[in-house]
């Protein structure tokens, strides 16, 4: 074991893989030379050159769309979108194709292809550094959506996404980069996709989350421990596809379920889960399945009071809490 950065567990996962499976190749702006704006990609270059470690023009579309080619022809490619902000223009390629080839071939072609994504706010990033786009995502059928909350989910997961014979999208929390660290196993392994986790057992009420909203979620559920509001916290880690049985376990366990993302509300991913548990675990329920979220802005601002009042954190998610236990 040893501890690692979340950002070196990604940098780690990448680089295993690369020497376990010739055919791994990554591709996106500056991740070369530079390392990539993060510096996911340090050190991926010097190793294994310009074959394997490609810079690309600053175009999505094309990253993507070269990218859903090579996979259909042999390579596993890591393609990095710089921020999941700039993921818009490469929609069409991921929806439209990586999304749909298997469906259009009768499985007659697969795209084996890992799309990673540095998403969410509370860095200072604004209007087009802040953004979190799983929502868009996890409603099409044919990509796989992962977002790790930890070092070792991060390596294991990605190192199983990279292996998996269909698209997934690789989302990471920007603000869990270098402020989360963790164990690691030197040895190889792998986290399934596709298995939820609970992080925090509990009797009282059901928090679910994921990415960085786990870690508030279990920094609020201590504060109202105190309170004698014993939470349980799920991390879902793969959101499509979703681990239904751990989710509703937990909810039918605890008779109550607020779910935090840090999207926008309105359509965002935790209504989705509101739906699920409200359809499946109605009987169950002792209370209203809640959301707590982003404001329905159309982005964050840069300005540090209003992003804190865009953000989610321990203390609001504290409230909602309460709110919840006392109904």
């Amino acid at each position: 074991m040893a501890v690692r950065t979340f950002i070196e567990a990604i940098r780690e996962g990448m680089a295993d893989e690369m020497r376990r499976d010739p055919s791994v190749v990554v591709l996106g702006e500056d991740v070369g030379r530079k390392g990539g704006v993060f510096l996911a990609t340090d050190g991926l270059w010097a190793e294994f050159g310009d074959e394997r470690v490609i810079d690309t023009p600053l175009t999505e579309s094309q990253i993507i769309g070269t990218s859903v080619g090579a996979a259909l022809n042999g390579l596993r490619p890591i393609a990095e979108i710089q921020f999941a902000d700039f993921i818009f223009p490469a929609f069409n390629q991921i929806v439209s194709e990586a999304a749909r080839m298997r469906y259009r071939t009768a499985g007659g072609a697969a795209v084996p292809m890992v799309i990673r994504a540095p998403y969410g706010g509370g860095v200072h990033g604004a209007l087009y550094h802040s953004q979190s786009v799983e929502a868009f995502f996890t409603h099409v059928p044919g990509i796989k959506t992962v977002i790790p909350a930890t070092p070792y989910d991060a390596k294991g997961l990605l190192r199983s996404a990279i292996r998996d014979d269909d698209p997934v999208l690789f989302l990471e929390h920007k603000k869990l980069y270098r402020s989360v660290r963790g164990e690691v196993p030197d040895g190889e392994y792998t986290v399934p996709l596709g298995q939820a986790v609970v992080r925090r057992p509990g009797r009282r009420l059901t928090v679910v989350a994921y990415g960085l909203m786990v870690h508030y979620a279990l920094e609020a559920a201590e504060r109202v421990a105190a309170e004698g509001i014993d939470c349980e916290v799920v991390d879902l880690r793969t959101l499509r596809p979703l681990d239904r049985a751990t989710l509703l376990a937990s909810v039918r366990k605890t008779g109550k379920c607020l779910v935090a993302y840090e999207d926008n509300k309105f359509g965002g991913y935790g209504a989705e889960i509101a739906a699920i548990v409200a359809e499946e675990a109605f009987d169950y329920l002792d209370g209203p399945v809640s959301r707590i979220a982003g404001p329905d802005t159309p982005a964050m601002p840069y300005n540090l009071a209003l992003e804190e009042w865009f953000m989610l954190s321990p203390g609001k998610i504290a409230d909602a809490i309460r709110k919840l236990a006392a109904y």
